[in-house]
């Protein structure tokens, strides 16, 4: 969070203080007329009366020209202009008329509101006290009497003044603190669900990858693969395989369109749209048989029904090692088990081709493979087989554990 949106939190939190400087005006207007008023009931005449109104008078034309400004806009050098003729002010009006210390009400509370400094306004309070303090004994002597009455009833003045202007700027301060504490969380609220938005998009570029890696990709290997063997019997005027070919390119075309389809409606994929995962792997290994003439062997028997997400997960797997396994095990002949015992289904793809080198990486493929097992509570394990070559392993509880993987 930046200087500036504390900035704005907090002009928010005064966004409504023009209305209440209103009232501030108001009441000033209020006290001051009251008080004219009860220096004439009171008595006060002529001379008195007059320099009465004159420092009054002043007092009104600051607040004009100074402190309703200062107020409004919190500039500090106007507002202590304003409260320097404030305070003469009121201690000249109390010297011509005792009653005129009713300025006293509008006077403490404006130096607190003009003043955001608890020093400073401490210090104003007990200006005005001493100027109306010495108002009081100009009028009525400095004799002892008199500031023993005084000066106790000023202090008691003073010290409730204090009190409550500490108490208000306290509760302004704690207001402060709540409004900048809420923008504060409001603007970790909108990180949050930036960084979860951009999470999410990530996800999903992800999982897209690897559909795309899973699918069109070794699909258009396949094609590659099959066109240049048939390119090879074309050059040998072997017109039957090239036929041959020519037909797995076609189906393997179609399916790969249709898997683009699929993928562009978010549905499952095509091998399992219309048929069991058993039967999706049944082709999936004829169609691999046929492409590169491998012996491939499927079984998946006793596999009971499972959730759409454990059947994608375990069809991708399937796909990822057969690409593997074209790429790069040279191998004669491919083994899939599929098998559900305890709750768990395991499939499991071996090859009897040259197996692991010293040190295997996952490639994106493995690794996208591994990320899918994992997203469903399940792990996957890739090593050398018992009679050589390669074994692929992936274990999965027979239960959507996520309720959240797509195909």
């Amino acid at each position: 969070m930046t200087a500036d949106d504390d900035d704005h939190a907090l002009a928010r939190l005064y966004s409504g203080w023009e209305n209440q400087v209103r009232w501030w005006d108001a009441a000033f207007g209020v006290i001051v007329a009251l008080t004219a008023v009860a220096l004439a009931l009171e008595g006060t005449r002529g001379v008195e009366l007059a320099v009465a109104y004159t420092a009054m008078g002043a007092i009104v034309v600051a607040y004009l020209l100074w402190g309703a400004r200062a107020a409004r806009t919190r500039n500090y050098r106007l507002a202590v202009v304003y409260l320097v003729v404030l305070v003469l002010g009121t201690g000249l009006t109390v010297s011509q008329g005792g009653v005129a210390s009713l300025l006293m009400f509008i006077a403490f509370a404006q130096v607190w509101m003009l003043l955001d400094s608890i020093r400073l306004g401490v210090v104003g309070c007990a200006a005005l006290a001493v100027s109306v303090s010495v108002g009081i004994g100009a009028r009525y002597g400095f004799d002892l009497v008199v500031m023993g009455e005084v000066v106790p009833q000023m202090l008691v003045t003073l010290v409730f003044a204090i009190g409550l202007g500490l108490w208000f700027h306290v509760a302004m301060k704690r207001a402060e603190e709540h409004v900048l504490l809420l923008a504060k969380l409001h603007a970790a609220q909108t990180q949050l669900a930036l960084t979860n938005h951009e999470a999410g998009v990530l996800a999903e570029r992800e999982r897209l990858a690897r559909e795309i890696h899973d699918t069109l990709a070794q699909g258009f290997t396949s094609v590659v693969m099959q066109a240049q063997a048939a390119t090879a019997a074309l050059d040998v005027g072997d017109d039957g395989a090239v036929r041959e070919r020519l037909h797995v390119v076609e189906d393997t075309a179609r399916d790969n369109l249709a898997e683009a389809r699929a993928l562009v409606a978010a549905f499952a994929p095509v091998a399992l749209q219309d048929a069991s995962l058993p039967q999706a792997l049944g082709r999936l290994g004829t169609r691999f048989a046929e492409e590169t003439g491998l012996e491939v062997t499927v079984g998946a028997d006793g596999v009971g029904a499972l959730p759409p997400a454990i059947e994608v997960v375990l069809l991708r797997a399937a796909q990822e090692a057969f690409a593997n396994v074209r790429r790069h095990a040279q191998a004669h002949a491919v083994v899939v088990r599929l098998a559900q015992a305890e709750g768990e289904v395991t499939l499991t793809v071996s090859d009897d081709g040259r197996g692991l080198g010293p040190d295997p990486a996952d490639g994106f493929g493995l690794a996208g493979m591994r990320d899918r097992v994992r997203s469903v509570g399940g792990t996957l394990a890739v090593g050398p087989g018992p009679d050589g070559g390669t074994t692929l392993c992936a274990r999965v509880p027979a239960h959507d554990e996520t309720q959240g993987v797509s195909g």
